[in-house]
Order: structure tokens, then sequence, then C-alpha cells
């Protein structure tokens, strides 16, 4: 019998918007995958959130409402010490057994993965879903590039018969949309009604800590 993959979405989500929600739904569906949405405590490479974790998490919880496809998973929330990814492939394995595990990436974040902690061993315990645009070409670092023409393929079915080691591509539908400049409109008292899930204008706290 064929296990559908897990396939993770991480970030900030500083606030979650469309834009995240749009293309890990899209990816959900490329690869016949659920996927969880997984909120970093200490991202490694980039400032602290404005949010806090608990904030964050209620922000997530009322854009997922009324849907089953895309889940929330807090373990790096509870676990002290950076965000490492590898980390959390990790234990994802040990809990998930022989499973399918995809980390889901955007194709800039892809380009920089040379540099992520111990990026290697990525490929031992989960495949790659690279986000992009249709179309879209980015220019790669020679190591990576070098595992990502072993590693590549055009055939999701193929995700589903092994635990790890591929590179896809999957064309999603590109929104526009920057957290930082929704952080922006928020503290100058506007109202960005349609970059948000409908969710979150529900309760006024959730956006409470993006207000002057």
């Amino acid at each position: 019998m064929t296990v559908k993959p897990l396939a993770i979405f991480g970030g900030t989500f500083d606030p979650v918007h469309l834009g995240h929600l749009s293309v890990a739904w899209e990816a959900s569906e490329l690869l016949d995958a659920e996927v969880r949405l997984m909120p970093a405590s200490v991202p490694p490479h980039r400032p602290p959130p404005s949010a806090t974790a608990s904030q964050r998490v209620a922000m997530l919880r009322a854009a997922l409402q009324g849907q089953s496809r895309l889940t929330l998973d807090l373990r790096e929330l509870v676990r002290s010490g950076p965000s490492y990814t590898i980390d959390t492939l990790l234990e994802l394995r040990a809990e998930q057994g022989d499973r399918p595990l995809v980390l889901l990436i955007g194709a800039d974040a892809f380009a920089g993965l040379y540099s992520w902690h111990r990026w290697l061993e990525l490929f031992d315990v989960a495949h790659i879903g690279v986000l992009n645009r249709p179309g879209m070409s980015t220019e790669l670092q020679v190591k990576l590039a070098l595992q990502k023409a072993a590693r590549h393929t055009d055939d999701a079915a193929l995700l589903r018969s092994l635990p790890a080691g591929k590179i896809i591509d999957l064309a999603v539908t590109p929104l526009e949309i920057s957290a930082t400049r929704i952080r922006e409109l928020l503290a100058a008292g506007r109202d960005p009604r349609y970059l948000l899930p409908g969710g979150l204008f529900d309760d006024p706290a959730l956006l409470q800590p993006y207000r002057v």
C-alpha cells in the first residue's frame, strides 16, 4: 500500500498570509501529500519574529480553520536552541519510519541550501520540493547544482515510492505577498484585508502585535 508523503513547510509565519497558504495547498495537490506548516522558533538565517510564538500559533490556527489538507506542527517551538531543519527532519524520520518526507522550500531558499547546517544530510532523510514560479530558473552554487543534477526528478510518483533523496521542482502560482509589507501596513493603521486569510480578522487581538 502506498503511503501519502508527509511534506513540511517551515517559516516564521510573521504573520501567516495567503502566499504561504496557497503554495502549501498547491504542493499538497501536486504531491498528493499531507502538508504540515511548521513555525520556526529561532530562525538561524533571519532576525527573530515580531510576534511571539504563541501569537503566531494563534494566527496559524485561525488561518487553517475549515480544512484538513494543511495542518500545524509545533515541534520547533518547544525545542530549545536554533531551529535547524536537519534536527526536525531526523525527529520526523524516527517517528514516521520509511514514510516519504518532503521538505518544501522556495527557489530562492533552495539556491542558498549549501549554507544550511549539515545540508548534505538533508537528502538522507527527506526529498526536497522546490517551489518555483512556472518558467523560473535560478543559478545554483556548484556543489548544490551537482546534487540537483544527480537527484532531480519530474515524477511525483517516484517520491511516493522512496523515503528520501530526490529533488522535484513544483510549479506553483506565485502570490507576491510580503509579510514585511503586511507588518508595515498594520503598523500604519491600514487593513490588509485580502492579503491575509479571513480567519485572522475574526478576532482583532490576533493582529495586535503588528499595530502601533
